[in-house]
Order: C-alpha cells, then structure tokens, then sequence
C-alpha cells in the first residue's frame, strides 16, 4: 500500500473501534473502498498483515451490511470483494444498518421501560416523564433520518451542502425573540437571506 492508502486504512480502523465496529473489519472495509479492483481475502490478510480467518469474519460482516459485496472474475475460481464505491451509497447502507441495529432497539426498549414505569405509578411518574422524553427525540431523529434516506442522491446533497444555511435560519431571531424572520425584520436580512439560499 502507498503511504496515504495505509494512513486512511489506519485511520479508518480507529474511527471503526470509536463507533464500536471491529477494527479488522472496518480496514477491511477501507481497504476495499480505495482498491482499484476486487480482492480476494489472500491479498486482503497479506496487505493489512492480519489472519485470514479475521479476515473472512470480517468480509461476511461487511457482506451482511451491504457496504461490501461478492464478485466472481471468469476463468479465476477464488471469490473477490469490493466495497461500494459510492460514498452516498455507502452513507446510506451504513446509516440504515445502524437504525436497524441501534434505534430501533432502543425504541422498542424505552416503549417497553414507559409501559413498566406507569405501573409504578406516581412513584416513578419523573422517571416515567425523562423516558418518553427520550422516546420522542428517538423517534424524532428516526423518523428524520428515514425522510432523508428516501432522498435521491442530488437532493441529499444539496440538503448537505446547505447546512450552513438551514443552521443561520434556525439560529437568527427577529426583533420579537421569535426564531427566523417576521414582519418587524429589515428588508435588507431577509434578502441577505434569499440571496444566501440562491447560492445553494
């Protein structure tokens, strides 16, 4: 590997280990993204000089994500893999998996721990209240993410892209405290605004 290829594949490993993924397996992963062609798992354990059986766990890890897939080459009987290429489709198939292995967990926990608090009554009614408070920001940041998820690639960029922007209408107040413009706004801020927003 070329000195920046190994950086990425060393970075990537440590950022998989934060989010709680295998470290093996998340530079497998990385490996197989800036790979020009497909490898065979030989080449993957020679390249980040690990096992081959770590490396094989990982591959059918990385399969059951979908972020990497199978490929067979005509006349060559040892199976290949690559990464998608893709990094919305990437962001998309990770992001997915997540939901499928963490937020929806934890939303059927929280409803089940709520159903359990009301029997308690007034005694765990402050415990009752934080649970569906915590229920209604998860289902709230799932149900974002599964409007976002259904975007196509163009308008998820450009939503991406204008970040900067929605945060500035978020953030400003008019001269009533109120979030965003109103009528007591200068003319001259909200077309600051509807300038910022051509731009995108």
């Amino acid at each position: 590997m070329t000195p920046a290829a190994q950086k990425f594949v060393l970075h990537w490993g440590e950022m998989g280990q934060a989010w709680g993924i295998n470290r093996t397996m998340a530079q497998v992963h990385a490996l197989l993204f800036i790979a020009p062609s497909a490898l065979d798992a030989e080449e993957i354990s020679t390249l980040l000089d690990v096992s081959r059986s770590n490396v094989s766990t990982s591959l059918r890890e990385l399969i059951t994500w979908g972020v990497v897939r199978r490929v067979h080459i005509i006349g060559d009987r040892r199976d290949r893999f690559e990464a998608l290429k893709d990094v919305m489709d990437t962001f998309r198939v990770i992001m997915a998996e997540r939901r499928r292995r963490e937020m929806d967990p934890t939303i059927s926990l929280l409803e089940h721990c709520i159903e359990e608090a009301k029997v308690g009554g007034e005694a765990e009614a402050y415990t009752r209240e934080q649970l569906e408070k915590m229920l209604a920001f998860t289902r709230m940041v799932t149900d974002w993410y599964g409007q976002i998820e259904n975007l196509p690639t163009p308008a998820m960029l450009r939503l991406f892209k204008g970040g900067t922007l929605i945060a500035k209408l978020f953030s400003r107040r008019g001269k009533a405290g109120k979030v965003g413009f109103d009528a007591s706004d200068s003319a001259g801020e909200a077309d600051e605004f509807a300038e910022e927003a051509s731009e995108q």
